[in-house]
């Protein structure tokens, strides 16, 4: 049986209701800000503590969440230095950043080179590479409150 790692991942919208997107810092692909469960965590925490490490923000509010579970899995011959997964299973929220959040993505973790904002037509247009089908359900799921 497959084991994957548990994770969370947030899509997010401001004011003008864009989407956040980031290149990752080794150039292989954009996406949404994501990262492991620790042990003891729930899932609520888990995404608090992320959006400090990746974003330097935890001024947002969640609003809503998606109704389970998406998996992916890692492509052939991606390896981690640390841990060995087929791939991830996630839980999806839908944040709201505050009108004036800073994000601030070389503070910490430095995961991400580059963000910017696009409009939800602009960003399903974008190929995601192995998530494209765990990104698209999310994003459907969320459109309706997206788009308001």
């Amino acid at each position: 049986m497959k084991k994957y790692r548990q994770n969370v991942a947030a899509i997010i919208i401001n004011a003008e209701r864009k989407i956040w997107i980031g290149e990752r810092i080794d150039k292989l692909a954009w996406g949404f800000a994501q990262g492991g469960i620790d042990e003891g965590e729930t899932d609520e925490m888990a995404l608090r503590r992320e959006m400090l490490e990746e974003l330097a923000t935890n001024d947002f509010d969640i609003i809503a969440k998606y109704p389970g579970t998406l998996k992916y899995d890692f492509p052939a011959g991606m390896e981690f230095p640390t841990w060995t997964y087929a791939g991830q299973e996630q839980q999806y929220f839908l944040l709201r950043l505050h009108e004036n959040a800073q994000i601030d993505i070389e503070k910490n973790d430095h995961e991400f080179a580059q963000y910017k904002f696009l409009q939800f037509d602009e960003l399903v247009k974008l190929d995601f590479g192995f998530k494209n089908e765990v990104y698209r359900k999310a994003l459907e799921y969320f459109k309706p409150i997206i788009l308001g």
